[in-house]
């Protein structure tokens, strides 16, 4: 990897004395090995990354996807704006959700937090992960899923990335490249080893980084934390004042201050200035003010330097700070102590999050009823306490078999209010709402020595609904010899040749004023011809040659707006 100054927009001015008239700018640029390819399979059978064009299709496919169970309280009108479990690569279940209409239109510019807590990279993440990645290859890995994640975000949401230090500075850099450097909000340190490891070869880690971003930072508008008993027992009342414990606060300030400038006579008759170098934090009039309402205070003995007091009635929640211990949010301690008294037995993951830290990230980036995404679920925590919160969830795990024996479960056990772990008890959840399971289906397409072929599952109906996705039509399985709609255009997909009798029967069935987008195999003579004059506007595409055209200008439209 390496950075690289490139120029943007204007080459560099040919005389660089003509200041006037210079219109240069440079930016820096993040670069590595194979950016400007994609990433078809980040491990081979010989332990190597295959890369390939950005027209090969895996680059712009869009899969089809399956609901295959309910759990619980589900929508029976409307499945797709249920609380969604994907069994499937997160690069295809982003794919699925800003690009099939039916998903688009209900998460595209509407999730309002998203928290990912990615392979790290260092041979330290889930034992279920093969955390196979180099830089290259996680850096390509990361920037195909973040294009997508930034166009799910509501303009008023936020991005939440967990990693250690190994890749942290490497992701700053990536994310500023995708979301822009104002975009950057903070990075929270947390305390994930509550004890020393005194076999560290150096030094014993105690922490992860998130990083956050928002969407459009203008329009983020983060949750304070509740106070806690710690933070107001430092408020004390040493005077009985009736309006309650307070603390005292510096009444000088360093910022210049036209009428921080004078003197004040206390009770005793001292008289107090400012330190030099300080001023008054209010104007004379308004301290006089303040001790007149007994909101001064001068010491036991009433000739000590004024206080101004800050009343706990009177102070609002606490603005989030950045370094978050183990002793609030719990540790990793905390979270494989949740897991194992989930799976007892079980060999789960080795490093999950404890669920109080989801708690806390979940309080300050959302609010009940929002949409929370983590498109890397492993077992399952960021659904579990985002349910518990009230918040609806989509999550994503690449490997069936954890589906079945961890996240599901662990997710079943929530609706039916039998996860007492967690913050269960400190939220009072006692179960309800469910949630949809979706599989997410197998390529249409295969390479072979002649090129790029539609593969066996490429049949029947499946393969009408992997067009729909892959067009932008939403699918109509009932509507034959239609099978998709979009505004007044039509999709009819055919599994054989397109002749002019099957261009004849599929007009037939349109309405008014529609058109059709016909999708065959093969196309004869005269079919094309027949279909403009029967239907004007109508068109026929070729699978897999000009559905593969399709996919490529998708592609780059979505690299185009990627990098504006």
């Amino acid at each position: 990897m390496r950075i690289a100054e490139a120029n943007d927009r204007w080459p560099a001015p040919r005389n660089p004395n003509a200041l006037d008239r210079i219109a240069w700018v440079t930016r820096l640029e993040l670069t590595w090995p194979n950016k400007d390819r994609f990433l078809l399979v980040p491990k081979d059978d010989d332990g190597k990354p295959v890369w390939v064009d950005r027209d090969h299709p895996a680059a712009a496919e869009v899969r089809v996807s399956d609901f295959t169970a309910s759990i619980g309280e589900v929508n029976a009108a409307d499945p797709y704006a249920d609380n969604l479990l994907f069994t499937g690569d997160s690069l295809d279940v982003l794919r699925i959700l800003t690009t099939v209409p039916e998903y688009a239109r209900r998460y595209k510019g509407k999730v309002k937090l998203v928290y990912i807590d990615p392979p790290f990279n260092t041979g330290q993440a889930f034992e279920h992960y093969d955390d196979w990645l180099e830089h290259a290859t996680w850096l390509s890995f990361m920037d195909e899923r973040l294009r997508m994640i930034r166009d799910l975000l509501a303009p008023d949401g936020s991005l939440w990335v967990h990693l250690d230090d190994a890749e942290h500075h490497h992701m700053r850099v990536l994310l500023d490249d995708r979301f822009g450097r104002a975009s950057f909000v903070d990075t929270v340190v947390w305390q994930k080893a509550d004890s020393p490891r005194n076999s560290a070869r150096w030094f014993s880690n105690d922490q992860d980084y998130i990083s956050v971003y928002a969407k459009d930072p203008a329009r983020w508008m983060p949750n304070r934390l509740s106070r806690t008993e710690q933070a107001n027992s430092i408020y004390t009342n040493p005077d009985s004042d009736p309006r309650g414990p307070w603390l005292a606060g510096d009444p000088y300030a360093n910022k210049p201050y036209s009428k921080g400038l004078y003197e004040f006579t206390g009770p005793t008759g001292r008289v107090f200035a400012p330190p030099p170098g300080k001023f008054w934090r209010v104007a004379e009039e308004r301290l006089r003010e303040l001790d007149d309402d007994g909101r001064i205070w001068w010491g036991p003995s009433g000739d000590a330097r004024p206080s101004i007091k800050r009343y706990l009635s009177e102070v609002s929640d606490l603005v989030p700070r950045t370094l978050w211990l183990s002793a609030d949010v719990g540790s990793n301690r905390t979270s494989n102590l949740e897991v194992k008294r989930l799976f007892p037995g079980e060999t789960a993951f080795s490093t999950p999050k404890p669920e109080r830290l989801l708690e806390r990230i979940i309080h300050i980036g959302s609010n009940p009823g929002d949409i929370v995404l983590d498109c890397f679920g492993g077992s399952g925590t960021t659904a579990a306490v985002a349910q518990k919160m009230g918040r609806r969830w989509i999550t994503a795990e690449v490997l069936p078999e954890t589906v079945e024996k961890f996240t599901r479960r662990r997710l079943e056990l929530v609706v039916k209010g039998e996860d007492s772990g967690g913050i269960t008890g400190s939220v009072g959840w006692e179960g309800g709402v469910g949630f949809r399971m979706v599989d997410v289906g197998p390529s249409m397409y295969v390479d072979t020595p002649f090129g790029v072929l539609l593969s066996d599952e490429a049949t029947n109906g499946t393969f009408a609904k992997a067009v729909a996705g892959q067009l932008g039509y939403d699918f109509q399985p009932d509507a034959k010899p239609l099978c998709g709609v979009q505004g007044r255009m039509r999709l009819a997909v055919l599994d054989g040749t397109v002749g002019e009798e099957e261009v004849r029967a599929v007009v037939s069935a349109l309405g008014e004023g529609e058109r059709v987008e016909i999708v065959g195999r093969s196309v004869l003579d005269g079919a094309a011809a027949t279909l403009t004059q029967l239907a004007k506007g109508s068109k026929i595409t070729k699978a897999p040659r000009d559905l593969l055209t399709a996919a490529r200008r998708i592609r780059r439209h979505a690299d185009r707006e990627a990098n504006e």
